[in-house]
């Protein structure tokens, strides 16, 4: 069975930083890419950030872009969301994706698997 954890997650103060972890299991995603979106109640769910295979390509939403940071270990099959210059508005439940194509994507389409989630709160 595969799954995705995440961890990492907690209550911050605005300009904080916070660090999340995905840990894959089941299968790994050593050819496939991952990302991070985040969701808050009553909103559809939004991309913050995908990586490609190799981590050689990352890509960001502009509302994040310059403030977080993706990144994998394959040893471990993990990716990463390093979050700086944290805002009230980055408040919301994070979710690790992997997804079975070989493309960056930036929607939800794009993914197959996803984790539970992880609860972000950033306060003013």
């Amino acid at each position: 069975q595969v799954r995705l954890v995440e961890s990492g997650g907690g209550l911050v103060q605005a300009g904080g930083s916070l660090r999340l972890s995905c840990a894959a299991s089941g299968r790994t995603f050593h050819s496939n890419p991952m990302a991070w979106f985040r969701q808050v109640p009553g909103k559809e769910r939004q991309f913050v950030a995908a990586i490609n295979w190799n981590g050689g390509s990352t890509y960001y939403a502009d509302s994040v872009d310059g403030r977080f940071t993706i990144s994998r270990e394959h040893a471990n099959d993990t990716v990463y969301l390093q979050m700086n210059s944290l805002k009230p508005e980055d408040t919301a439940v994070y979710h690790c994706a992997a997804s079975i194509y070989s493309g960056i994507y930036s929607n939800i389409h794009g993914y197959s698997y996803w984790g539970q989630g992880t609860q972000v709160t950033v306060s003013s």
